[in-house]
């Protein structure tokens, strides 16, 4: 019997979210999706894909995504009216996931519940009231909860197993590209080596919401003179940026290309660059040393070379794996001393690196969206699982 899954999700127009339910889907499921608008639904047009838009909420106004919630909680039963009941409720992010007893309800409860936490907001991390006050309505909003997912070793090392007080099993599932078949898109790019005139190229894709890297950036390409090139691809979240379209308009060397698909598009925007920036200041000391980022594995797949900052979770798992280039700090007159001395003998190497690692790093295959499923659907109707935080499964497909 085919599994049936209710997916609340926290922002209808997160790519990541789209590739979370081609993967269910991909594995066999059917997924119907529940969620709120910030700007757009990337699932609307996809084929098969029932969404439910629950509300609107505004990137970086934590009150007003409160709002949105509870006015969403009240009107809940009748926006999930008609569906299938689900076998199981994935609810993404802390805000779902206060959704999501009220969800289980309203098909008659008793339904598992997993909570799918990709980054730790910042305010789970106030040691203050706020915090404290946040990370009970998590323990809350989890009681009934029977699973977590989330992206990193890092965030159950240094959250949720000492702080979160969650007692929930915890199963890994990296942010790898999903690939499903042999299409072009899915085919790792060839090694290549830019010609002697042109310049190097580093592509900063994705969620693009870190101020410190912009500027960072923008002063890199100026100081280097055309010798290198930056490349912005994706989302900008335009509330942490002063303004972030002046500031790439007035960059020299700077170019920004909007949204793309993912992984429609990825073999074209990483075949046009030669290094991933794999640094994130956006929550520095916290989420943003513990995360490892989309950007990682999908310019690994296609051969760019990943820059990171040796002492994050992301600079480990480069320098674990020999492959890219790590920091001590990130700064453009250190990024100008790297990128005085890279040769094409050395980029060689470094590109060599990458492509010498097994694809199962990188990719998401078939068979293990099948194995999501698969573990979705083992789990308990009646009663969460027990036990702290303290066991970290991966698929094994």
């Amino acid at each position: 019997m085919t599994l049936q899954v209710l997916y609340l999700a926290h922002d209808l127009a997160d790519a990541a979210i789209r590739r979370r339910v081609l993967t269910l889907r991909a594995g066999g499921a059917d997924v119907t999706v529940a969620g709120f608008q910030r700007g757009g639904n990337l699932l609307s047009a996809e084929a098969g894909v029932t969404s439910r838009v629950l509300g609107e909420t505004a990137d970086g106004r934590f009150a007003q995504r409160i709002g949105a919630v509870a006015k969403a909680r009240l009107d809940l039963k009748r926006k999930l009216a008609g569906l299938p009941k689900p076998d199981v409720i994935i609810a993404r992010n802390l805000e779902t996931l206060a959704l999501a007893n009220a969800a289980s309800a309203v098909f008659g409860g008793g339904i598992p519940i997993v909570y799918e936490c990709l980054d730790i907001h910042r305010l789970l991390l106030d040691q203050g009231a706020k915090g404290k006050a946040m990370r009970f309505a998590q323990r809350q909003f989890a009681r009934h909860a029977s699973l977590l997912i989330t992206s990193s070793p890092a965030f159950v090392e240094n959250f949720f197993k000492p702080h979160s007080g969650l007692d929930l099993p915890v199963l890994l599932l990296e942010n790898k590209v999903l690939m499903l078949g042999d299409a072009p898109s899915a085919m790792p790019a060839p090694l290549r080596m830019p010609p002697q005139s042109k310049p190097w190229r580093i592509g900063w894709f994705g969620a693009i919401r870190c101020a410190k890297s912009l500027n960072i950036l923008t002063e890199f390409a100026r100081q280097m003179d055309g010798r290198v090139e930056v490349v912005i691809r994706g989302r900008p979240a335009h509330t942490e940026f002063e303004d972030f379209d002046a500031q790439v308009r007035a960059a020299p060397h700077v170019e920004f290309h909007g949204p793309y698909q993912n992984p429609e598009e990825l073999a074209r925007i990483y075949g046009d660059i030669h290094f991933t920036w794999a640094i994130d200041f956006f929550e520095e000391g916290l989420n943003s040393d513990w995360l490892l980022p989309n950007r990682l594995y999908e310019g690994g797949l296609y051969g760019a070379v990943p820059i990171a900052i040796a002492s994050t979770e992301t600079g480990r798992f480069v320098s674990g794996r020999k492959i890219g280039v790590t920091l001590d700090q990130a700064t453009p007159d250190r990024l100008a001393t790297l990128f005085s001395t890279m040769t094409d003998d050395t980029y060689q190497d470094l590109t060599a690196a990458v492509a010498a690692i097994d694809r199962s790093q990188w990719v998401t295959s078939p068979a293990d969206c099948r194995a999501l499923v698969a573990r979705l659907a083992a789990l308990d109707r009646n009663t969460p699982s027990p036990g702290p935080v303290t066991a970290v499964s991966t698929l094994q497909s």
